[in-house]
């Protein structure tokens, strides 16, 4: 057994030995640029943490693994083109270093990628592999939309938001996942907890990257806070204020909401302000602890040993832990 560290080294070495060579070089290099700033790996590991908990030669998943991480970093590429992103990791995004057109062209070609990584699947799993993948990929579409419609919307529901980041970043833990364990021959009742194991953490997850993006540490967070604010992001710090809000407060969030030209600092300031009176934060953090207690039960309802499970158990635990 492997624990998440080793994975993410073994996941880091082979695709620091992938080769993007083909020309023109100026399509590659930003894809070789996003793909060599590791960070954790999350859904790359996932997946072949799943697969280690039922095989141990987690090299034979490598590929498929790296399909996951490689089209998750293309949406994260055309992201920040919609977000108008100028740092990611800590470093200029592709957008802001190479411009649109080339954020775009890169992202697309590493959707194309990440469909030649997938083909290196044993050939009796790669319809299910890919039926899988696609459905993910198109329900990720599905939350992209929704998420760029609650902008325009002053009403969001707190159940609408949930299934938006259920669909743009749950998924996709899920589906990594649920591919780690058929490429391992895991029983389909194990398929079933390992997606929902998923779902529950990638919604724990996201709304955790809400409280960062307005809590966090900006040198340890690896991008400026309060992007979401400045961009009036329907996250659910803003969706559980607007809720709790007096008609003063929602009055004056409005205001700020609607000002097409304003000092970024104060906005966030502002917001902040509010999110600490109304004990948003404290609801959010509540939230994550709840969604983290159900990953659980789908942990411990896996037909294996528990000494099988306390790696993927520790993982999710550091992910939980990260920098406010």
């Amino acid at each position: 057994m492997y624990n998440w560290e080793e994975v993410r080294d073994a996941v880091n070495s082979f695709i620091s030995r992938l080769e993007f060579e083909r020309e023109p070089r100026e399509l590659y290099a930003p894809i070789r640029y996003t793909l060599e700033q590791s960070g954790k790996r999350v859904r790359p590991v996932l997946l072949l943490m799943a697969y280690n908990i039922y095989k141990d030669k987690i090299e034979d998943a490598l590929y498929p693994a790296t399909a996951i991480e490689t089209y998750h970093n293309y949406t994260l590429i055309h992201d920040d083109v919609m977000d108008r992103a100028s740092i990611r990791r800590g470093k200029p995004t592709v957008c802001a270093k190479w411009g649109d057109t080339a954020a775009i062209l890169s992202g697309d070609t590493m959707l194309v990628l990440a469909y030649e990584f997938l083909s290196h699947v044993p050939a009796e799993k790669l319809p299910r592999v890919l039926s899988l993948f696609t459905e993910t990929a198109k329900e990720i579409g599905d939350g992209q939309q929704y998420d760029l419609d609650f902008e325009n919307r002053d009403n969001v529901a707190e159940e609408e938001y949930m299934e938006m980041i259920r669909l743009k970043t749950s998924v996709l833990l899920a589906s990594a996942l649920k591919m780690g364990g058929i490429l391992a021959d895991a029983p389909e009742s194990d398929l079933r907890n390992l997606y929902s194991y998923g779902e529950k953490m990638g919604l724990a997850f996201q709304l955790q990257d809400d409280l960062l993006d307005v809590y966090a540490d900006e040198a340890l967070f690896g991008k400026k806070i309060g992007g979401d604010i400045c961009c009036n992001k329907k996250t659910f710090l803003l969706i559980k204020a607007m809720n709790l809000a007096s008609r003063e407060q929602l009055s004056q969030m409005k205001e700020w909401m609607e000002k097409s030209e304003f000092d970024a600092q104060e906005k966030i300031a502002f917001f902040t302000g509010i999110y600490n009176e109304l004990g948003v934060k404290e609801a959010c953090e509540k939230r994550i602890a709840e969604l983290f207690e159900e990953c659980d039960s789908y942990i411990e309802a896996l037909s294996v040993p528990a000494e099988r499970k306390a790696g993927l158990k520790a993982f999710a635990d550091s992910l939980l832990n990260r920098n406010l």
